[in-house]
């Protein structure tokens, strides 16, 4: 059975479930697993990459390309 035909019969199993302490555990469950992923997919920063961020940063607010919080939350809350 390929994925999407899997996710697919999930769906419609998932759709028949009645009892909200599956719901709830399922949604842990995915929730819990989704991070995991991601932790494992995550790779140190080597010291050459953390130090040219560094540089950047020092040189992007010695020439003005920065933003205050405040602004960017005024921003931010323009985009919806």
């Amino acid at each position: 059975m390929d994925l999407q035909t899997r996710k697919l019969t999930f769906i419609q199993e998932f759709l028949r479930i009645q009892n909200e302490e599956i719901i709830s555990g399922l949604e842990e469950m995915l929730k819990k697993r989704k991070a995991e992923l991601y932790e494992e997919n995550l790779k140190p920063m080597s010291m050459e990459q953390f130090n040219a961020d560094i540089d950047q940063s020092l040189e992007d607010s010695a020439n003005d390309r920065v933003i205050s919080a405040r602004d960017l939350k005024e921003e931010i809350k323009k985009w919806s």
